[in-house]
């Protein structure tokens, strides 16, 4: 990993994000934990028997992108809805609580607030309970979409898509915001969703898992295990369809264990293994990706120092229970390890 970043690139990058102004649009979320104990099973069923000790909230989906890049020291801003309900207010405190730009967040009583509840017992998860809507906005919502959007987006450098497929980002909004970053050279960042069938052509950033890859390119996975990524002609394969569908900038395919691929146009692809020492969980990972990979570029850095520099924090974040993000010390601490 030194050779790949340099503790003074990485303090550059870190210094340059103070002046970069970010926007986040998409499926916001509020992550709920319920931690406990496991110490006998219920004899009503053949289920553990959770001894609840504590309970904690947290920003999730476009939030924890957010969140991400707001603790890397952008200045941040959300775009997305939210039910007029407890759950709801609590996500907005929350993200105002980090300094995170909140005039973006809509309400409304035509969908709840997306809640993923995660019983944890030690350091496992043993069962998420989700409550969400996933039928696209209403067109009237979608228009309020459009007009906050270029309220919120003005000055910013850099746009991120967070979609997790639950109908905030239409192809509508899609159009209308790579629209409106096109003509001003706003840097547009999307982590898509296959299950959410949108035109993602012509966009700076796509940063798709491997899985999520295959599926946005109509093919099946079939490598075995442990092949290096750059002699696996199957991804490599995945990858010239969606260069060829897409024309994105850059293609950023996170691999787990595996570390990514950085694919550029008219350039062979690089392969950046991971930073991880430890993985606990991998649950917000890709929004800590492609919030550092964004942050990274709009503060100046190349596309192989930005991939490095997201590597490195979601290194971070995979040693940590839950959805997380990476402070800048904790970035230093890693690359000193």
């Amino acid at each position: 990993m030194r050779r790949l970043i340099a503790p003074a690139t990485l303090e550059r990058i870190l210094s340059e994000a103070r002046r970069v102004r970010a926007l986040v649009a998409g499926d916001l979320m509020l992550d709920r934990y319920l931690w406990g104990n496991v110490r006998r099973i219920s004899p009503e069923a053949p289920v553990p028997v959770v001894e609840l000790e504590r309970e904690t909230e947290t920003p999730g989906g476009a939030a924890n992108t957010a969140r991400n890049l707001r603790v890397l020291g952008a200045e941040t801003r959300v775009l997305g809805l939210t039910g007029k309900d407890p759950e709801g207010k609590r996500l907005r405190k929350l993200l105002c609580g980090e300094g995170i730009g909140c005039s973006g967040l809509i309400e409304t009583a035509e969908r709840p607030t997306s809640v993923k509840t995660r019983i944890v017992a030690g350091n496992q998860q043993v069962l998420r309970l989700d409550k969400e809507a996933t039928e696209p906005p209403s067109p009237r919502l979608i228009r309020r979409l459009r007009r906050q959007f270029e309220e919120e987006a003005e000055g910013a450098d850099a746009v991120i898509l967070a979609d997790y497929g639950k109908g905030v980002l239409s192809q509508e909004l899609l159009d209308h915001i790579r629209n409106w970053c096109r003509p001003r050279a706003v840097w547009l960042s999307l982590d898509p969703k296959p299950v959410h069938d949108l035109d993602l052509s012509g966009l700076s950033l796509i940063t798709p898992n491997r899985r999520e890859a295959f599926e946005l390119a109509g093919r099946r996975d079939g490598c075995k295990k442990g092949v290096p990524p750059l002699e696996d002609a199957e991804l490599l394969e995945t990858v010239r369809t969606l260069q060829e569908q897409f024309l994105p900038a850059i293609l950023l395919v996170t691999l787990g264990e595996q570390g990514m691929l950085l694919c550029r146009r008219g350039e062979p692809p690089r392969h950046i293994p991971t930073a991880a020492r430890e993985v606990y969980d991998v649950s917000g990972a890709g929004d800590t990706v492609i919030a550092a990979f964004t942050l990274a570029i709009a503060a100046g850095a190349s596309p192989l120092e930005a991939a490095a520099f997201s590597n490195l924090a979601a290194g971070v974040v995979v040693g940590k229970i839950g959805a997380a993000a990476a402070a800048p010390e904790e970035l230093r601490q890693a690359l000193s390890a």
